[in-house]
């Protein structure tokens, strides 16, 4: 069996958070997660999220804000991990037009003090969560690792692309290995309430018509299993390398929005009602990731259809209450 490691989760209670969290804990890891359970959407799902983790001797959860320097270094010391996977972050391309600040502070600010204590205690590794909005209005889909990303079109992209050159100025100057992770639109049990699927259900379900902003829009839907196994490989990349890098982690099948409005009334056995709206101006046409990267790296190879998907993220909304 391989080696456990001592794993620090920021944001781990969260959707992707606590996915990873729970993975690690099945493969034997011990983990220790740091959330401030932000009241953007309810905390109480979040609490749900780490319910059962709780029962486990191998996972404590710690309470700060990646914003407090002290409770972070706190956190820190408590854990001793061997690896940091850094998820805690303001999300949601939408909401940071109207609050651009708190964007700024917890994805910029706080992910350089994540890159500090990782410094202070010789160049801890961390997996460093990004998003494909960061390719913005400038890149040619599929989008490749290599494309300069210099045109992003809100500010939750601007505040993640400034916080991956945080990382690259650290890993020049302080050798700190980081791998950094952009998912590409991720969906699944215990997602957020303002993602697509979430909403879309909800609608359907509803009754309440969907509005489809512009009818040829394509993202590159991207299971939680999968980025998860993406996040696992990308930590056994950076802590056998001790390098500095970038991955693309996506599914590579773009598909029209109306296609998954289509497959969750299908599902759900409720006919949708959409309506159509303007793309806004901080949101592309059409998302795709070139995963080959990420591939020849560490094996990764996502493997659930659009169509499983849809189908076990109904199956779990018809019994969890946050749904």
């Amino acid at each position: 069996m391989p080696m456990s490691d001592r794993v620090l989760v920021t944001g781990g209670a969260g959707f992707i958070g606590s996915n990873v969290a729970d993975r690690l804990l099945h493969a034997g890891h011990s983990v220790v997660v740091f959330d401030n359970f932000d009241p953007y959407y309810d905390p109480a799902q979040k609490r749900r999220n780490v319910g059962r983790a709780l029962e486990s001797p191998s996972y404590r959860l710690i309470e700060g804000d990646v914003r407090d320097r002290a409770s972070l270094a706190s956190a820190f010391e408590s854990a001793a991990p061997d690896v940091v996977v850094h998820l805690a972050a303001r999300a949601g391309v939408r909401a940071s037009v109207e609050d651009p600040l708190s964007y700024l502070e917890v994805n910029e600010l706080g992910g350089l003090f994540v890159l500090e204590e990782s410094r202070i205690r010789g160049g801890l590794p961390i997996v460093y969560a990004s998003t494909s909005s960061v390719y913005g209005g400038g890149s040619v889909p599929p989008f490749r690792e290599d494309d300069p990303a210099t045109t992003p079109l809100s500010p939750y992209a601007a505040s993640k692309r400034s916080a991956e050159l945080m990382v690259h100025a650290y890993h020049h100057l302080h050798r700190i290995p980081v791998a950094v992770a952009r998912f590409f639109t991720v969906y699944g049990p215990r997602g957020r309430p303002d993602m697509a699927m979430y909403s879309f259900t909800r609608d359907i379900l509803a009754g309440r018509p969907i509005r489809l902003h512009g009818e040829t829009t394509e993202r590159d839907f991207t299971y939680v299993d999968d980025i998860v196994d993406g996040v696992l490989g990308a930590m056994d990349w950076v802590k056998r390398t001790r390098g500095h890098d970038t991955f693309n982690l996506g599914r590579s099948e773009p598909v029209r929005v109306r296609r998954l409005i289509e497959l969750l009334s299908r599902e759900l056995g409720v006919e949708a009602k959409v309506v159509m709206g303007e793309l806004g101006a901080s949101e592309v046409v059409r998302t795709a990731a070139n995963v080959e990267k990420a591939h020849s790296a560490f094996g990764y190879r996502p493997r659930v259809s659009l169509e499983e998907g849809v189908r076990r993220w109904v199956e779990w909304s018809r019994t969890s209450p946050a749904a």
